[in-house]
Protein backbone atom coordinates (compact mmCIF):
# COMPACT_ATOMS: atom_id res chain seq x y z
CA UNK A 1 0.00 0.00 0.00
CA UNK A 2 1.34 3.38 -0.98
CA UNK A 3 1.36 6.14 1.64
CA UNK A 4 1.04 9.67 0.26
CA UNK A 5 1.09 11.52 3.58
CA UNK A 6 -0.90 14.39 2.05
CA UNK A 7 1.75 14.97 -0.64
CA UNK A 8 0.17 12.86 -3.40
CA UNK A 9 1.93 12.52 -6.72
CA UNK A 10 0.75 10.99 -9.96
CA UNK A 11 1.49 7.27 -9.99
CA UNK A 12 2.46 5.27 -13.02
CA UNK A 13 -0.21 2.82 -14.05
CA UNK A 14 0.60 -0.87 -14.30
CA UNK A 15 -0.67 -2.33 -17.59
CA UNK A 16 -3.45 -4.84 -17.15
CA UNK A 17 -2.32 -8.28 -18.42
CA UNK A 18 -5.74 -8.71 -20.00
CA UNK A 19 -5.31 -5.46 -21.92
CA UNK A 20 -8.02 -3.63 -19.99
CA UNK A 21 -7.93 -0.64 -17.65
CA UNK A 22 -4.53 0.03 -16.07
CA UNK A 23 -4.25 -1.07 -12.44
CA UNK A 24 -3.25 1.36 -9.67
CA UNK A 25 -1.96 0.48 -6.20
CA UNK A 26 -3.99 1.31 -3.11
CA UNK A 27 -3.39 4.79 -1.77
CA UNK A 28 -3.22 6.28 1.72
CA UNK A 29 -3.48 10.00 2.36
CA UNK A 30 -2.36 11.51 5.67
CA UNK A 31 -1.16 14.90 6.87
CA UNK A 32 2.56 15.02 7.61
CA UNK A 33 2.09 18.24 9.58
CA UNK A 34 -0.62 16.58 11.66
CA UNK A 35 1.55 13.54 12.40
CA UNK A 36 4.50 15.69 13.47
CA UNK A 37 2.31 17.93 15.62
CA UNK A 38 0.69 14.90 17.25
CA UNK A 39 4.01 13.33 18.21
CA UNK A 40 5.28 16.61 19.68
CA UNK A 41 2.07 17.19 21.64
CA UNK A 42 2.13 13.64 23.01
CA UNK A 43 5.73 14.03 24.15
CA UNK A 44 4.92 17.37 25.80
CA UNK A 45 1.78 16.03 27.50
CA UNK A 46 3.56 12.95 28.83
CA UNK A 47 6.49 15.02 30.06
CA UNK A 48 4.36 17.58 31.91
CA UNK A 49 1.84 15.03 33.15
CA UNK A 50 4.51 12.58 34.27
CA UNK A 51 6.37 15.29 36.14
CA UNK A 52 3.17 16.35 37.92
CA UNK A 53 2.35 12.75 38.90
CA UNK A 54 5.84 12.13 40.28
CA UNK A 55 6.47 15.42 42.07
CA UNK A 56 2.95 16.74 42.65
CA UNK A 57 1.31 16.89 46.07
CA UNK A 58 -2.25 16.45 47.24
CA UNK A 59 -4.68 16.07 44.33
CA UNK A 60 -2.07 17.15 41.76
CA UNK A 61 -1.01 13.61 40.68
CA UNK A 62 -4.63 12.57 40.21
CA UNK A 63 -5.45 15.76 38.32
CA UNK A 64 -2.46 15.11 36.07
CA UNK A 65 -3.58 11.53 35.46
CA UNK A 66 -7.13 12.60 34.61
CA UNK A 67 -5.81 15.34 32.33
CA UNK A 68 -3.65 12.83 30.47
CA UNK A 69 -6.60 10.45 30.17
CA UNK A 70 -8.54 13.28 28.54
CA UNK A 71 -5.78 14.88 26.47
CA UNK A 72 -4.03 11.86 24.95
CA UNK A 73 -7.10 10.41 23.16
CA UNK A 74 -7.98 13.88 21.82
CA UNK A 75 -4.42 14.46 20.56
CA UNK A 76 -4.42 11.06 18.86
CA UNK A 77 -7.89 11.66 17.41
CA UNK A 78 -7.12 15.01 15.79
CA UNK A 79 -3.51 14.45 14.69
CA UNK A 80 -2.52 10.79 14.31
CA UNK A 81 -5.83 9.12 13.53
CA UNK A 82 -7.14 10.95 10.41
CA UNK A 83 -6.38 9.07 7.19
CA UNK A 84 -7.96 8.29 3.83
CA UNK A 85 -7.65 4.80 2.36
CA UNK A 86 -8.47 4.53 -1.33
CA UNK A 87 -8.59 0.97 -2.63
CA UNK A 88 -9.95 -0.65 -5.73
CA UNK A 89 -13.27 -1.51 -4.13
CA UNK A 90 -13.89 1.05 -1.40
CA UNK A 91 -13.04 4.47 -0.03
CA UNK A 92 -12.47 4.68 3.72
CA UNK A 93 -12.27 8.05 5.47
CA UNK A 94 -10.99 7.89 9.04
CA UNK A 95 -11.87 11.07 10.92
CA UNK A 96 -11.17 11.94 14.59
CA UNK A 97 -14.26 10.27 16.06
CA UNK A 98 -15.67 8.07 13.31
CA UNK A 99 -14.75 6.09 10.21
CA UNK A 100 -16.79 6.25 7.00
CA UNK A 101 -16.42 3.35 4.59
CA UNK A 102 -18.27 3.27 1.27
CA UNK A 103 -17.97 1.43 -2.03
CA UNK A 104 -16.98 3.61 -4.94
CA UNK A 105 -20.44 3.15 -6.48
CA UNK A 106 -21.88 4.79 -3.37
CA UNK A 107 -19.67 7.89 -3.56
CA UNK A 108 -21.84 10.70 -4.88
CA UNK A 109 -19.13 13.36 -5.14
CA UNK A 110 -15.95 14.73 -3.64
CA UNK A 111 -15.77 18.49 -3.17
CA UNK A 112 -12.75 20.70 -2.54
CA UNK A 113 -13.71 24.09 -1.15
CA UNK A 114 -12.64 25.65 2.14
CA UNK A 115 -12.57 22.06 3.36
CA UNK A 116 -12.53 18.71 1.56
CA UNK A 117 -15.81 16.85 1.74
CA UNK A 118 -17.23 13.46 0.82
CA UNK A 119 -20.88 13.14 -0.22
CA UNK A 120 -22.40 9.68 0.11
CA UNK A 121 -25.80 8.34 1.07
CA UNK A 122 -27.27 11.83 0.92
CA UNK A 123 -24.94 13.06 3.67
CA UNK A 124 -21.80 15.16 3.84
CA UNK A 125 -18.64 14.05 5.62
CA UNK A 126 -15.54 16.13 6.25
CA UNK A 127 -12.20 14.68 5.16
CA UNK A 128 -9.88 15.59 8.04
CA UNK A 129 -6.82 13.80 6.65
CA UNK A 130 -6.56 16.13 3.64
CA UNK A 131 -6.61 19.68 5.04
CA UNK A 132 -7.03 22.56 2.62
CA UNK A 133 -4.20 25.07 2.29
CA UNK A 134 -5.53 28.28 0.74
CA UNK A 135 -1.95 29.52 0.42
CA UNK A 136 -0.89 26.45 -1.59
CA UNK A 137 -4.03 26.73 -3.73
CA UNK A 138 -3.27 30.39 -4.45
CA UNK A 139 0.31 29.52 -5.37
CA UNK A 140 -0.90 26.81 -7.76
CA UNK A 141 -3.31 29.27 -9.39
CA UNK A 142 -0.50 31.79 -9.92
CA UNK A 143 1.73 29.11 -11.41
CA UNK A 144 -1.07 28.05 -13.75
CA UNK A 145 -1.59 31.67 -14.85
CA UNK A 146 2.14 32.11 -15.53
CA UNK A 147 2.21 28.96 -17.63
CA UNK A 148 -0.86 30.10 -19.56
CA UNK A 149 0.60 33.57 -20.13
CA UNK A 150 3.83 32.06 -21.46
CA UNK A 151 1.87 30.38 -24.22
CA UNK A 152 3.54 28.45 -27.00
CA UNK A 153 6.79 29.38 -28.65
CA UNK A 154 6.81 30.64 -32.30
CA UNK A 155 7.61 27.14 -33.57
CA UNK A 156 4.52 25.61 -32.03
CA UNK A 157 6.25 23.77 -29.19
CA UNK A 158 4.49 24.11 -25.86
CA UNK A 159 6.22 26.26 -23.29
CA UNK A 160 8.14 24.31 -20.67
CA UNK A 161 6.63 24.58 -17.25
CA UNK A 162 8.85 24.61 -14.19
CA UNK A 163 6.68 24.17 -11.10
CA UNK A 164 7.96 25.18 -7.72
CA UNK A 165 9.10 22.40 -5.37
CA UNK A 166 6.20 20.58 -3.75
CA UNK A 167 3.66 21.77 -6.36
CA UNK A 168 2.26 18.72 -8.19
CA UNK A 169 1.57 18.81 -11.92
CA UNK A 170 -1.05 16.44 -13.28
CA UNK A 171 -0.79 14.47 -16.52
CA UNK A 172 -2.90 17.13 -18.23
CA UNK A 173 -0.36 19.80 -17.20
CA UNK A 174 -2.59 21.41 -14.57
CA UNK A 175 -0.96 22.83 -11.45
CA UNK A 176 -2.74 21.95 -8.23
CA UNK A 177 -2.11 22.30 -4.53
CA UNK A 178 -1.34 18.99 -2.76
CA UNK A 179 -4.82 18.79 -1.22
CA UNK A 180 -6.56 19.57 -4.52
CA UNK A 181 -4.35 17.00 -6.25
CA UNK A 182 -5.41 14.39 -3.70
CA UNK A 183 -9.10 15.11 -4.31
CA UNK A 184 -8.46 15.01 -8.07
CA UNK A 185 -6.93 11.55 -7.72
CA UNK A 186 -9.84 10.34 -5.60
CA UNK A 187 -12.28 11.60 -8.22
CA UNK A 188 -10.38 9.66 -10.87
CA UNK A 189 -10.61 6.52 -8.77
CA UNK A 190 -14.35 7.11 -8.34
CA UNK A 191 -14.80 7.40 -12.10
CA UNK A 192 -12.70 4.28 -12.68
CA UNK A 193 -14.25 2.02 -10.05
CA UNK A 194 -17.65 3.56 -9.37
CA UNK A 195 -19.46 2.60 -12.55
CA UNK A 196 -23.25 2.78 -12.28
CA UNK A 197 -24.77 -0.67 -12.94
CA UNK A 198 -28.35 0.52 -12.43
CA UNK A 199 -28.71 -0.88 -8.94
CA UNK A 200 -29.29 1.20 -5.81
CA UNK A 201 -26.04 2.85 -4.65
CA UNK A 202 -24.62 1.23 -1.50
CA UNK A 203 -24.93 3.19 1.72
CA UNK A 204 -21.84 4.28 3.62
CA UNK A 205 -20.91 2.37 6.77
CA UNK A 206 -20.18 4.66 9.72
CA UNK A 207 -18.36 3.38 12.80
CA UNK A 208 -17.81 5.56 15.85
CA UNK A 209 -14.34 5.44 17.41
CA UNK A 210 -15.36 4.38 20.92
CA UNK A 211 -11.75 3.48 21.66
CA UNK A 212 -11.06 7.23 21.47
CA UNK A 213 -14.35 8.58 22.83
CA UNK A 214 -14.60 6.36 25.93
CA UNK A 215 -11.25 7.24 27.57
CA UNK A 216 -11.66 10.93 26.74
CA UNK A 217 -15.11 11.01 28.36
CA UNK A 218 -13.81 9.07 31.37
CA UNK A 219 -10.91 11.49 31.75
CA UNK A 220 -13.26 14.46 31.53
CA UNK A 221 -15.60 13.04 34.20
CA UNK A 222 -12.73 12.21 36.57
CA UNK A 223 -11.21 15.66 36.02
CA UNK A 224 -14.51 17.39 36.81
CA UNK A 225 -14.99 15.30 39.96
CA UNK A 226 -11.46 16.02 41.17
CA UNK A 227 -11.84 19.74 40.54
CA UNK A 228 -15.14 19.73 42.42
CA UNK A 229 -13.61 17.90 45.38
CA UNK A 230 -10.57 20.13 45.36
CA UNK A 231 -12.77 23.23 45.27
Amino acid sequence: MTSHHNRPAAQAATPDPAGGTPQYPDRVYRSVAGLCAGVLLLVLALWLGGDAMVHGKGHAPWLALASLLLAIPLIVAFTLRPAVYAGEQRLKVRNPFRTISVAWAGVESLRASFSNELFAGGKKYQIWAIPVSLRARKRATKQQMRAKAAGDDPFGAPARRKPRPGLPVDDDGAFRSPSDQAIHELRELKERHGADDGSEPPKPEVRWAYEVIAPAVAGFVVLVVLLAIGG
